[in-house]
């Protein structure tokens, strides 16, 4: 053969055992299952050559070893689904993680998550191979350190791979969502991911099983997600609060949050029931008080309105059931308020508009949520949403506004890798071609910095790369950070003693 195949797969199952998947006893075992999703029958021993590949890389080898071979074809599905099947040969079942996370908690929180995360990743089930090309960095701002990540890491699909989308008939729902529990395991089909290598933590929370999981495609440290058993849509009650500080009460090391429950506002899935969570400082996180104010109903809460771009309450109380009561009490004075000369209404008709996205921490063992107040409502001004980023910012970024933006963390598109560099290059030849979209922008770079060269071109570029996210999260506040929108923020503080 060409490739030494045997040598590839010995690699791997030796990798495999230095990263603790497997022991040296499982070792034969695994190699088998290996030459059998190759189509191998036989098995002739490497040799012993040094192989400094990861496991992403040897993967990526095998994978086009079984294209060449004409084991599967070399459409994206084909190649994903065998990339798991060979990397759920290394896990154990997912009775045996579960009680050795258990084991571990039984320790620590912390060696709990911390032996699930380096699982997750040593299993690839964490891409980071792919992660590893997004474009990430930290830009200054008012409202302190903002991360900026272009998203680079989803593989495109190839021609085949949407031919064969395009022709799917019979319309398969199982598993209900990219959510649901039953991916643990699943082997994947056209359209649906493979998740062979996927493995969940049974959490309990509050009366009901939810399951722990992290990203595949992780933005931030330890970016996890929690999801319910059940498939039902997210929906913002005290249960939320409930669970989500019941959970950081079990992992103090994590925050833990939610998308809002509506349109606009809202995360991409809203059809399930989850939260996102994990071991990372967002800008918001270090907000500092704007001002504190009494809530008259919850003497043993500490309420604050935070500096930050978005409108925030910060609740934070040493005692769990009071801070879940304070919230779900500001929670049902936002949803029925209305101040028109701001532009926040309620309702139309019997739709609502009013919400909000929930974060939970542990602080200096107090329990503090920030609760971000949201509002999805479109005029015809604004037919993206009245608190959306406004359309001269589209060229960065139209995408709702979730949790991950809310706390601070740029997500922008892959097309703006290409865009960017052709802003910076135009920005020193001036004749580099640039998006029409991106022109005022570039315009406005150019009169607000009189001499950019190649030494200093990259890092004005980053920086009003924040200035525009912060322009973004303004757009999305209800509660604007000049004079009229701290007045009517005020108001609605007000509301909070006056409607006892």
């Amino acid at each position: 053969m060409s490739t030494n195949i045997f040598q590839i797969i010995d690699q791997l199952v030796k990798k495999g055992t230095e990263r603790s998947l497997i022991h040296v006893q499982d070792e034969v075992y695994v190699q088998n299952q290996i030459l059998g999703l190759l189509q191998l029958s036989g098995y002739e021993p490497s040799i012993d050559e040094t192989d400094d590949r990861e496991i992403p890389d040897l993967l990526e080898a095998l994978v086009t070893y079984a294209v060449n071979e004409h084991v599967i074809e070399d459409v994206l599905d084909d190649k994903e689904i065998l990339s798991t099947k060979i990397m759920n040969c290394f896990l154990a079942k997912p009775s045996v993680i579960n009680r050795e996370f258990y084991q571990r908690y039984a320790t620590s929180p912390q060696a709990a998550t911390d032996y699930f995360y380096k699982l997750s990743k040593d299993s690839n089930y964490i891409q980071m191979k792919r992660i590893a090309k997004n474009i990430h960095y930290k830009t200054d701002s008012p409202y302190g350190e903002l991360d900026i990540t272009i998203n680079l890491s989803k593989p495109e699909k190839d021609p085949e791979q949407i031919k064969r989308e395009r022709a799917l008939k019979n319309q398969i729902s199982y598993p209900k969502c990219l959510l649901c529990r039953e991916n643990e395991g699943y082997i994947g089909r056209t359209g649906h991911p493979a998740r062979s290598n996927h493995r969940v933590i049974e959490v309990p929370l509050e009366g009901e099983t939810w399951f722990l999981q992290y990203s595949p495609y992780v933005y931030y440290n330890e970016h996890s997600i929690l999801l319910a058993s059940e498939h039902r849509p997210m929906k913002i009650t005290q249960s939320t609060f409930e669970r989500l500080t019941a959970f950081v009460e079990k992992f103090p090391h994590y925050f833990m949050g939610s998308n809002a429950d509506l349109p606009i506002v809202g995360g991409s899935i809203l059809s399930h029931d989850h939260y996102q969570g994990g071991r990372y400082t967002f800008a918001m996180t270090n907000a500092a008080d704007a001002f504190t104010f009494p809530l008259v109903k919850f003497p043993a809460v500490d309420a604050s309105v935070i500096e930050w771009p978005m409108s925030v309450v910060r609740l934070r109380s040493e005692n769990k059931k009071d801070v879940i009561e304070a919230a779900s009490y500001l929670l049902d004075q936002w949803r029925d308020y209305n101040d028109p000369a701001v532009n926040i209404l309620a309702f139309t008709g019997d739709t609502p508009h009013n919400t909000i996205t929930p974060i939970a921490r542990m602080r200096d063992n107090a329990f503090e949520l920030d609760l971000v107040l949201r509002n999805n409502r479109t005029t015809e001004q604004y037919p993206f949403g009245i608190f959306h980023p406004h359309e001269d910012v589209h060229h960065i970024k139209k995408e709702n506004i979730g949790l991950i933006e809310v706390m601070g963390l740029a997500v922008l598109p892959p097309r703006l890798k290409e865009e960017l560099d052709a802003i910076e290059a135009h920005l020193i030849d001036g004749q580099t071609p640039v998006a029409d979209y991106h022109q005022p922008w570039v315009e406005q770079i150019k009169q607000q910095n009189h001499s950019i060269d190649r030494s200093n071109v990259k890092a004005i570029l980053h920086q009003s790369l924040g200035e525009k996210f912060s322009r973004v999260l303004e757009d999305a506040g209800v509660f604007k950070s000049d004079q009229e929108g701290k007045e009517a923020f005020k108001r609605f503080i007000e509301t909070l003693n006056h409607s006892l």
